[in-house]
């Protein structure tokens, strides 16, 4: 389990550290944080195998509070 949770916080920082290099009208619409959200969860899949919630619901929440919307 704790191998799980690792995965899951390096894949979190990793996604985020992406996210912030998007260029700012991609990060400003939730259309383009939607769009890498989809992507990111395909991309990480492994790292989301054993979560409860769809990948794609947790980055979105990773990601909507740093959006300025």
């Amino acid at each position: 389990m704790p191998d799980v949770r690792e995965k899951q916080r390096e894949a979190r920082r990793k996604i985020i550290r992406q996210w912030a290099k998007l260029p700012k009208d991609k990060r400003q619409s939730v259309q383009g944080i939607s769009e890498f959200a989809r992507t990111a969860a395909q991309q990480n899949e492994d790292a989301f195998v054993r979560s409860r919630r769809d990948p794609y619901q947790k980055i979105m929440g990773w990601l909507l509070p740093r959006a300025h919307l």
